[in-house]
Order: C-alpha cells, then sequence, then structure tokens
C-alpha cells in the first residue's frame, strides 16, 4: 500500500459563498510512518483566458497581456517539518474566503476560452530521495442570495421565410413555405431553473426532420489590443423528432448545466454570455434558427 494524500471538506456539495470559512481535514493514509519536510495548503481561485486559433495572428499581444487573473490566493502551513505516524491521519483546516485586495469573486465557470476555477493545493514535501506528495481539489463559489428575484421577460416570435436574417432574396424564394409561432416565458434565466416556453408548427410546404434547442456560450477576451469573440455550443436538446404534427404546441425545456454556466459575467477583460437557439431542421437539410440572447442570474 502507497502512501496517499488527500483533502475532504466539511460539505459535501463543496459550493461556498464569499465571506464562508472553508473547512475540512487533510486525510495522509501510509502503511508505516512517514518523515516529512513540512506540508502546506494553499488556497488559489484564478480565470484563465486564451484566444481561438483563429484570432492569433489578429493580436500577438494579447498573449503578454493575458496572465491569469487571480482573485483569491492564501496559503498555510498544515503540519511542521516532522513526522506522521502509520495509518490514517487527519489535520483538521480552515480558510476564510475572501478575495485579493479590491478584486470580486466570480462563480465558478468551465469554459472553452474563459474559465474560472477555485482550488485547494495541498503538497507535501520529503528529502530529495523520496517524491513530494501533491492533492489538488475542486471547490465551487456561488454568489449569495441578494433577494432580488429576476423580472421575467416573455418573448412571442414568429419563423417564416420573411422573418428570415442573413438569407439573400434570391436564396429566400428556394426557402420552403412554414410557419412557426410560439413564445419563451423569460429571457431573463436563473441558472437553477429551466429555460421554458413552447411552439406550434402552423403550417409546413416540406416534411420536417428535427426541432432542437440549443444553448450556446459567448466568450469574450481581450485587452487595449482588441477582442476576440467566440461562441461554442454547450449542450443541444431535441425536442421534436421527424415531422411534427401542425398545430400541437412542443413544450421548450432545458435545464442548464451548473458548471458550464454561470450567471451573465461582463468585466473589463472578458465578457460570458449566453444564447438560445430553436433550430428547425427540414428533410431536405435546410435548416432554420431562431435566436434568442438571454441573461443568466443566480436567482
Amino acid at each position: 500500500m502507497s502512501i496517499n494524500l488527500d483533502i475532504k471538506l466539511k460539505k459535501a456539495n463543496k459550493v461556498y459563498h464569499e465571506g464562508e470559512n472553508i473547512g475540512g481535514v487533510v486525510v495522509i493514509s501510509s502503511p508505516s510512518d512517514i518523515k516529512h519536510d513540512g506540508i502546506s495548503l494553499t488556497m488559489e481561485g484564478t480565470v484563465n483566458l486564451q484566444l481561438s486559433g483563429k484570432n492569433v495572428g489578429i493580436f500577438d499581444a494579447f498573449y503578454n497581456s493575458a496572465k491569469p487573473i487571480q482573485l483569491v490566493h492564501c496559503s498555510i502551513e498544515v503540519a511542521a517539518p516532522g513526522k506522521i505516524p502509520s495509518g490514517k491521519t487527519e489535520i483538521p483546516f480552515e480558510f476564510p474566503l475572501k478575495p485579493r485586495g479590491q478584486r470580486t469573486l466570480y462563480e465558478t465557470y468551465h469554459g472553452v476560452f474563459v474559465n474560472i476555477q477555485y482550488l485547494l493545493r495541498c503538497e507535501m514535501k520529503r528529502s530529495f530521495l523520496a517524491k513530494d506528495l501533491c492533492k489538488v481539489a475542486e471547490f465551487i463559489v456561488e454568489y449569495k442570495n441578494s433577494g432580488e428575484k429576476a423580472i421575467p421577460h416573455p418573448v412571442s416570435f414568429t419563423m417564416s421565410p420573411e422573418s428570415l436574417q442573413n438569407v439573400r432574396d434570391r436564396e429566400k424564394a428556394r426557402v420552403p413555405r412554414f410557419c412557426i409561432t410560439g413564445k419563451v416565458d423569460s429571457t431573463v434565466c436563473c441558472v437553477t431553473k429551466p429555460f421554458t416556453g413552447m411552439l406550434v408548427v402552423e403550417q409546413c410546404e416540406v416534411p420536417i426532420k428535427s426541432v432542437e434547442l440549443q444553448l450556446v456560450r459567448v466568450e469574450t477576451c481581450g485587452c487595449a489590443e482588441g477582442y476576440a469573440r467566440d461562441a461554442t455550443e454547450i449542450q443541444n436538446i431535441q425536442i421534436g423528432e421527424g415531422d411534427v404534427a401542425c398545430g400541437v404546441a412542443i413544450p421548450i425545456y432545458m435545464v442548464f448545466p451548473r458548471l458550464f454556466t454561470c450567471p451573465t459575467l461582463t468585466t473589463s477583460n472578458f465578457k460570458v454570455e449566453f444564447e438560445v437557439n430553436v433550430v428547425i431542421l427540414f428533410q431536405d437539410d435546410h435548416l432554420v434558427t431562431e435566436n434568442f440572447p438571454i441573461v443568466l442570474t443566480r436567482h
């Protein structure tokens, strides 16, 4: 049996808010006594930014300025150099979750070009003949309940050849005749509640292959030299399969995945925004899309 180093938090869900104490234990399991040169624990929170490949040549200077933004950093010594007895040893720890200086603690978010992550890193230093041990554990940061509820913004929509944008007039003539109406219950959404609404196929000349709901993140990274804006799909849910019946209300229902979404965020260096697309795919492989920029909130 080898030496095992682990970090266990008191909270099973690992969700914390600014101002709370992050507590837990460092667990060391070993079949024999261990001599070490000190055990340290570091709490760090960073925003990592990167450019997509298509933007690399536009402003290379961004690479020099896009260093990780450090939101929180704190280190403590949990054990002075000495010996750890064989068996299982638990060493308690506690950190206050406070930002560095005037920084803001943003919510945990795992994106493609923007990544906001909070980690606990435990290191056991050992002599040069033995390998140092390291364990990293992620915890989740969420905004506190401000008591303010998001005000619903319902939106009604109609999809038809005439409503299409980014299509030339002569190409519009080739698009099959169709009419789809519907409504979105709100474009201001709480991340813990589903995105809801309904749509109705009023009429359609050609058979429909699929009706889909697509959630997209729009990440903007930049500096004085310029900004790069990239949209990437988070998830795609089929809400209608095959040639759906006309005049039947199709429910729109989508749950926001926690780590891949967060409340809409705008800062001087980066932005994280979200959109929902209603996609109608016809059997002749034409597809039409209705786009809804949405604002995500915590409450």
